[in-house]
């Protein structure tokens, strides 16, 4: 049975956990507006140096070849802007997990505890269903740790496709780009 101090104990342990990850959530809220900031200023800059180029130029093939050539930049650009994003959303997501996890382990030790002292206190002849509780406990723990681990295999394999449709999106653009210049 749970004393008043161990459940006093959990309860701040929650709170502290729960503004441990306020914090974090806003430092991630933080560099997503330092982000979309730094990606205003960049497109307003290039845009008005793009606009003047534009405006002086002398003919339409110097319009067109101002155009074909901003777009590659566009393309890296808007990978690198969804680079970002993705490194920050991993980086929030990385967080939550560990605390999610630290959290299920708590919860299965105190699980544990809690059947070893019933175990102890179990009247005699109960050792078939003792045995049975600490069988369902540690087939539960087997079936957690292959969950997480699976979990682990497809955040990485979805972050080397997103890396992979990233640089084939890029790619892409160049052939565009170039392509676009030669028929100026």
């Amino acid at each position: 049975m749970l004393t008043v101090e161990q459940i006093l104990a959990a309860q701040k342990a929650q709170v502290s956990t729960l503004f441990d990850l306020s914090s974090k959530a806003l430092a991630s809220v933080e560099r997503l507006n330092e982000l979309n900031l730094q990606a205003a200023r960049a497109s307003l800059s290039e845009t008005a140096s793009h606009a003047q180029a534009v405006l002086g130029a002398k003919d339409l093939q110097d319009v067109v070849a101002l155009q074909s050539a901003a777009l590659q930049p566009m393309a890296e650009k808007a990978a690198s802007y969804s680079r970002h994003l993705y490194d920050i959303a991993t980086g929030m997501g990385a967080e939550l997990s560990k605390v999610a996890e630290a959290q299920a382990s708590d919860a299965q030790k105190q699980f544990v505890a809690a059947v070893d002292s019933a175990v102890k206190n179990a009247p005699q002849g109960s050792e078939s269903a003792v045995a049975a509780v600490k069988s369902a406990v540690s087939t539960a723990s087997a079936a957690m740790e292959s969950v997480q681990k699976a979990v682990k295999q497809a955040s990485e394999l979805a972050e080397a496709n997103f890396n992979a449709v990233t640089s084939t999106a890029v790619s892409s653009a160049k052939p565009a780009a170039r392509s676009s210049k030669s028929a100026a």
